[in-house]
């Protein structure tokens, strides 16, 4: 990493970092190190500065992936709703298809079935004179089974 300079990213993205050059505290070598005594080591800027960075550049790369992983997610959406528009598309034309030939078929069988029902209404009209037909039928095969049954008795003699 520059000092005072930019740190890039896997994502190429540019990070405006400054590291502050190491000055001297003014402690004396008598002193000793801050570290000595409290028996830890002591962080200085330098080092968490370079743990912000880490830590953004993590935060960058998880963020380009989420966006990648949305701009496929979209993508795959669109696709599939597009698919699912031109099945619907499909599936109307069809229905448009399948209503028509039913609509057809329908006045077809309307139409025949008119025509039976007008013959049924004049062949009733037809049949209105024919009860009185109908009753001179049956007097004369009263009158036929009479004059059958008395030319077998005269015919047959014992």
């Amino acid at each position: 990493m520059e000092s005072g300079g930019t740190k890039r990213s896997s994502s190429e993205s540019f990070f405006q970092v400054s590291v502050p050059d190491p000055e001297p505290t003014g402690q004396s070598e008598s002193e000793g190190n801050p570290a000595d005594i409290d028996g830890k080591e002591e962080t200085t800027p330098y080092d968490g500065q370079k743990e912000i960075v880490k830590a953004l550049e993590v935060l960058e790369r998880d963020s380009v992936a989420i966006a990648g992983s949305f701009t496929s997610l979209f993508s795959s959406l669109r696709l599939v709703l597009s698919q699912v528009t031109s099945t619907s598309v499909d599936h109307m034309n069809c229905f448009s298809d399948a209503a028509g030939g039913l609509q057809e078929c329908v006045l077809d069988a309307a139409t025949k079935g008119n025509r039976y029902i007008n013959s049924c209404l004049r062949l009733n009209e037809e049949m209105k004179g024919i009860e009185n037909l109908a009753s001179q039928l049956k007097i004369l095969r009263r009158n036929v089974d009479a004059l059958d049954s008395e030319v077998n008795r005269l015919v047959t003699f014992p």
